[in-house]
């Protein structure tokens, strides 16, 4: 039995869930709940309460019906006691649903989502999703609240690190391959979470990096920039979604009938329900638009809030916002008909109880596994003077750094059922790797990221130079990046720039493995370094993984998804920005310690750029190296000209020149030179992921229809104009072939 439901996990599409929301069945079943029920039952559907534990308390509100949704309750044996009580003694019978963070693995950790992206391989996120949504089924959760899809431009935010970056397509892939994961082939099955997209809307975008905070925007940049993964989220049926905590545009998302009936019911269709986030709706007081909690539940219920996340003001207020006259009857059972629609999808009402004994072993080998293959392909190689792969040479290693052996650390943000003792750190990996190769040197130097006591450098330098090679592995916490975590300075904290030079000062080959939740400012390091391999959070595998990489067993072939600015006086810096009337020149930029004194100023000739930062990032969107070298040639276009509603292929050579089978990512990008309103420099329209031999060549085609190509106009209408486009396949948004052609009434 068990081995059956292992094969049925690893074969998932969402074929089912859009046509199960809208059975006529279930439908008529909705209704007639509804018509039974009192109202304090209906709120309590709309009520969610956080477990952490406490969950005896609720036994007696859930006996009556007052309780719609659990979160944080992880006991299989907890969950199906509670659930009894609500299929059994409550009035109706309507189960629980269990909610929980499971954002990326419950106790297999995989690479954190941004680390994901940079695998640029959507199976493989989806495979991992899968493995998260049979672990956390087997204890009882039902609900995810993931993915996250907002798109981040500012890494000082800390949630950029629960994301999959900068570039609305490639988040749009990410995350439908997420959802496709966690949801599985019926969202009725019992290995299947009901994903979650969040947040609604523009929370990437908090002004200054700061978690919470203000954003304002455009229509057009809302709807073509920060929505696109939302509306695919919908088009692959997403059971709920979840509002941001922001306010967008003078209004909090919880508080937004723009965002939640006319874009997401009446333009998109969404037929799941909608979660406020913990608290968001009575934070509507402290942000200024309501002036109490009565006011904010009766706005987040016009909003088209169903459901509350652990605050109370819908129990303690819709009773008398309804004898007011200030909500309806038809809101309440709107909102209840949403939440019931999707229990009923989830099968919760034939099969409330979970049996944890049809589940196969939480960290078994094949999840294990697969947890090392998104760790191999999620760290991006950002130098190489030729140091790695490592010789297996060499008679002696040093490995220093507070994250070479830092279990918890490498699990990454928002993990709350990884442990650490099931981490496998690179210092155990590559010991368990050498037995009988390089002796290894271990000096940990600093206790933490943030250390900085330099009282064990003289040991660190000691071990470096009795090496062949050092291996430094330093970066960020867990703890310093993810929700309210922010950083206003973005380079290496603590001691750990001056343990860069202190081991860079004793000759030796020096690999730089960074351990971060976000991009980090290390232009400044990159001249004391030889190599620098850029691993995020790479989760419970990380060890053998980076150990593989390191010693050549496999090539990096992982890309960046966020563009790395030099200094964080560059950011907001992204790939797909604006031109401005004026463009920055590589040939025309004078450093600000080249401009001299006393020189008259005129506007003349000047450009968009910073005189001490210039105007390029460290590294563009979608760089990374490789042991091999790849040779983009012969770009061919089917045409040169397309008329509405046809497509073009586009196509070209790549061939591996060097003397190592690896993978590369083939990107596709595009530019619509006239518009309606002003266009992108660049746009990611495509991506494959490909393995090539020692030299291999094969042809890659990418097939791009004119409605790939549109946008929202001045109107708000999406469309796809016509004119001509400059197209380029290449191995990051830097650099490639580039041709053209142009679209024709």
């Amino acid at each position: 039995m068990r081995r059956i439901l292992i094969l049925w996990l690893c074969t998932a599409s969402l074929s089912a869930f859009g046509e199960r929301l809208s059975n006529p069945r279930t439908e008529e079943r909705v209704g007639r709940l509804i018509r039974n029920m009192t109202l304090e039952e209906k709120i309590g559907q709309m009520t969610q309460r956080s477990g952490r534990g406490g969950v005896k308390a609720f036994r007696e509100e859930i006996r009556l019906g007052r309780i719609g949704s659990i979160l944080n309750e992880v006991d299989a044996d907890s969950v199906n006691a509670l659930q009894r009580i609500a299929v059994e003694e409550s009035p109706n019978g309507i189960p629980l649903l269990i909610g929980r963070d499971v954002i990326h693995g419950f106790r297999t950790i995989f690479p954190i989502p941004l680390g994901l992206a940079a695998t640029w391989n959507p199976a493989l996120v989806e495979k991992g999703a899968r493995i998260a949504a049979v672990e956390a089924a087997s204890s009882g959760v039902h609900w995810t609240f993931a993915p996250m899809m907002d798109i981040a431009r500012d890494p000082r935010w800390g949630r950029i690190a629960e994301g999959f970056g900068e570039d609305p397509y490639l988040a749009a892939v990410m995350s439908v391959a997420m959802i496709r994961g966690f949801q599985g082939d019926d969202l009725s099955g019992p290995a299947s979470l009901a994903a979650c997209a969040k947040h609604f809307a523009g929370y990437g975008a908090a002004e200054g990096g700061r978690d919470y905070n203000t954003v304002m925007m455009s229509e057009n940049e809302l709807r073509d920039v920060y929505l696109p993964p939302f509306r695919a989220s919908v088009d692959a049926g997403c059971a709920t979604f979840m509002a941001a905590f922001n306010e967008l545009n003078g209004v909090p998302a919880s508080g937004s009938s723009f965002l939640f009936r006319r874009i997401l019911r009446d333009e998109w269709g969404f037929e799941g329900f909608v979660v406020s986030d913990w608290a968001s709706i009575t934070q509507m007081v402290p942000h200024g638009f309501a002036a109490d909690h009565k006011q904010a539940a009766e706005k987040a219920i016009r909003a088209g809030i169903d459901m509350e996340m652990q605050t109370d003001s819908y129990v303690a207020h819709i009773r008398e916002l309804l004898d007011e006259g200030r909500i309806t009857m038809a809101m309440i059972d709107e909102a209840v008909a949403n939440i019931l629609r999707v229990k009923f999808a989830m099968g919760l009402f034939e099969r409330p109880y979970t049996d944890a004994s049809l589940f196969p072993p939480l960290l078994n080998a094949e999840h294990l596994e697969s947890a090392k293959q998104a760790a191999l392909q999620s760290a991006v190689l950002l130098k190489n003077n030729g140091v790695l792969p490592l010789s297996g040479n060499l008679k002696r290693l040093a490995v220093i750094g507070p994250l070479a052996d830092a279990p918890h650390e490498q699990l990454g943000t928002w993990v709350f059922d990884g442990r650490a003792e099931d981490a496998v750190t690179p210092l155990a990996a590559l010991r368990s790797r050498l037995p009988n190769g390089p002796h290894v040197d271990y000096v940990q130097t600093l206790a933490y990221s943030r250390d900085r006591d330099t009282r064990n450098f003289g040991r660190a330098v000691k071990a470096a130079k009795k090496s062949d090679a050092v291996l430094l592995f330093l970066g960020e916490e867990a703890i310093l990046s993810g929700e309210a975590h922010c950083r206003a300075d973005l380079n290496l904290p603590g001691a750990q720039d001056a343990l860069v030079d202190a081991i860079r000062k004793t000759g030796r080959p020096v690999v730089l493995v960074i351990l971060a939740g976000r991009p980090l400012t290390i232009g400044h390091l990159l001249d004391r370094v030889d190599a620098v391999l850029y691993a995020f959070h790479p989760g419970t595998m990380a060890g053998p993984a980076l150990a593989d990489l390191l010693f050549g067993t496999e090539s990096p072939s992982g890309k960046l998804t966020v563009t790395f600015p030099k200094v964080v006086g560059q950011i907001p810096m992204y790939y797909n920005h604006k031109n401005t009337g004026r463009p920055p020149r590589a040939e025309s930029w004078v450093h600000i310690d080249a401009i001299e004194v006393g020189v008259w100023q005129t506007s003349l000739g000047n450009e968009s750029h910073y005189l001490d930062a210039g105007f390029l990032p460290e590294f563009p969107f979608g760089y990374g190296l490789s042991y091999t070298a790849f040779d983009y040639r012969n770009l061919k276009l089917s045409s040169g000209t397309i008329r509405h509603g046809d497509s073009l292929t586009v196509a070209a050579d790549i061939r591996n020149t060097g003397s190592l089978a690896a993978d590369e990512i083939v990107q596709l990008y595009i530019r619509d030179r006239v518009g309606d309103i002003t266009r992108p420099v660049k746009e990611l329209k495509g991506f494959r992921r490909i393995r090539l031999e020692p030299g291999e060549t094969r042809t890659v085609r990418f097939t791009l229809k004119t409605e790939d190509l549109a946008f929202h106009n001045r109107k708000m209408e999406f469309v796809t104009e016509p004119g001509w486009f400059h197209v380029w396949i290449g191995p990051n948004s830097a650099e490639g072939l580039r041709g053209e052609f142009e679209i024709v009434q």
